[in-house]
């Protein structure tokens, strides 16, 4: 197969970003598939007309985008595409204001809401015995005042795992690392564990019962009371901020 040459660039201020533009024009243009390996690094930096030194720096650009991947000794490939890079990155490019918390919370309450019918719909007798273990933690920690994230995260990932889709699960790990990286002034002491049990308690009661209505009702109910602890640090914020 003949491949198209890729252009000189024109210089610009940050050349690895027009090297980083180059290179995925080059792949694209060439409908080129994951798995092929790209031309030596000098072949690369003689069509560029750039150093291999700058060649290299958008390269590294690329692999950390998950869009090119290096094999040592070997040589640079097109990696398969796939939304972990973003989505890994996403976690930290969310939170510092209340707002912003505010935002990710309504997509996760429109994501499970939105998907926890399917969940009714395919989940087996396996998946709901370990989300009622999970909620039994839950109700232990709560007894004793104690909070439980590593279980409210765990029961979010049960509830969806029968759907198989990977991009869920992560966007569902992403969004809770976003909210309880943004602990520092979310006062999550504030969220009633025992009322916090309940409701897990009784999404999985809906679940079981193949109530889709009930399971939509009761996660909806849950995610409420989240936004009512946002709302109330964010108006304690204000106050604050105003004296």
């Amino acid at each position: 197969m003949s491949l198209k040459s890729m252009k000189p660039l024109a210089r610009a201020p940050l050349l690895h970003v027009s090297v980083q533009e180059s290179l995925r024009a080059y792949i694209s243009d060439n409908g080129l598939k994951p798995g092929t390996m790209l031309p030596a690094e000098s072949d690369l930096a003689n069509q560029l007309g750039v150093s291999r030194n700058s060649l290299r720096e958008g390269i590294k650009a690329l692999e950390s985008l998950g869009v090119l991947e290096s094999r040592r000794g070997i040589g640079i490939f097109v990696k398969a595409f796939s939304f972990e890079p973003l989505l890994d990155n996403l976690a930290y490019g969310l939170g510092g204001a209340l707002r912003q918390i505010e935002e990710v919370i309504e997509i996760r309450r429109t994501l499970e809401v939105g998907l926890i019918g399917k969940t009714v719909e395919m989940i087996g007798a396996d998946d709901i015995a370990e989300l009622r273990a999970t909620v039994d933690r839950m109700r232990i920690h709560a007894e004793r005042g104690q909070s439980f994230g590593d279980e409210d995260q765990l029961f979010h990932t049960l509830l969806f795992r029968c759907q198989n889709n990977e991009t869920l699960a992560r966007l569902i790990d992403v969004f809770w690392l976003a909210f309880y990286k943004a602990s520092d002034f979310v006062n999550l002491d504030n969220v009633d564990p025992v009322a916090t049990w309940r409701d897990h308690a009784a999404i999985v009661d809906a679940i079981e019962a193949k109530d889709v209505a009930q399971a939509q009702n009761r996660l909806d109910r849950h995610y409420d009371g989240i936004s009512r602890v946002i709302a109330a640090n964010k108006k304690s914020a204000n106050v604050g901020g105003a004296q």
